[in-house]
């Protein structure tokens, strides 16, 4: 029964806070072509009407639905994912092929694919019951989202107005030290520790939960002052926010992994 609730319960967070990512890639999107790629941001124009409705769709469920219902729930929602998957991939394609001229950076376009992508996975891991994360997890789920935060620095960094020097350079070092970070849980990845309870994994989460509790902050006062229009740049206040959301889910993603490393070794 407890097995039961808890998938009830994930599922339904993690269609909701994806699902709200995966909507406000699709404007970001859209705001970054041109107005000859009219095609393009009809098909954006669409993908934010499908996670809305999705979104509308989670206000008939509660941690007491039917499971199968959930079930069900969760493959509809996994098509509106590997569908907007496939749109990001194609653009990011026409961009590389220099098809179209973009403001959206390449590497912006793979970021939204490979956050769709894990979407995707989530989805089918939990329709397929797996609740529990195991060490294989914690260790790629980390070198997932210390990827994320990597390429969020230099986005706001190359977003900054240049003339924004104390921050720029903030950015940068946080995307330093976050290459840093990626490259090392890459080599404890290839290292495969068997065990969960590995005290090298206490380690490993301890070290990346600091890091991105301050790159947190850092999103979370340049959200405020973008907000207050007190600096110069050119990212929209909602990206602002979406960044900052995703760096306080991988902490707590970080706060679940810790609990479990803790409850196989009292």
């Amino acid at each position: 029964m407890v097995s039961v609730s808890l998938f009830v319960t994930r599922s339904l967070d993690e269609v909701r806070f994806w699902s709200r990512i995966m909507k406000e890639h699709a404007l970001f999107l859209s705001l970054g072509f041109s107005v000859d790629d009219k095609k393009l941001i009809q098909e954006a124009q669409s993908f934010i009407s499908l996670f809305e409705k999705i979104e509308q769709q989670l206000n008939n469920y509660s941690a007491i639905s039917d499971p199968e219902e959930i079930k069900r729930f969760n493959i509809q929602v996994y098509q509106a994912a590997a569908s907007i998957w496939a749109y990001k991939r194609k653009v990011l394609g026409l961009i590389l092929r220099c098809e179209i001229v973009s403001n959206n950076y390449a590497l912006l376009v793979d970021h939204t694919s490979r956050e769709a992508a894990y979407f995707v996975n989530r989805l089918k891991e939990l329709n397929a019951g797996k609740l529990e994360p195991q060490a294989d997890d914690i260790i790629r789920e980390n070198v997932f989202f210390l990827k994320i935060m990597a390429d969020h620095s230099k986005f706001i960094g190359h977003l900054l107005d240049p003339s924004e020097r104390k921050l720029v350079d903030q950015a940068r070092e946080f995307s330093h030290d976050f290459d840093q970070l990626l490259f090392q849980a890459q080599d404890l990845e290839s290292m495969r520790p068997q065990s969960e309870t590995a005290p090298i994994l206490d380690q490993f989460l301890d070290q990346n939960r600091v890091s991105v509790v301050s790159l947190r902050d850092f999103k979370k006062t340049a959200r405020d002052l973008i907000d207050a229009c007190r600096i110069k740049s050119n990212i929209h206040p909602l990206l602002a926010d979406h960044v900052f959301r995703e760096a306080d889910r991988f902490i707590h993603i970080i706060d679940m992994y810790e609990a479990t490393l803790l409850s196989n070794n009292p």
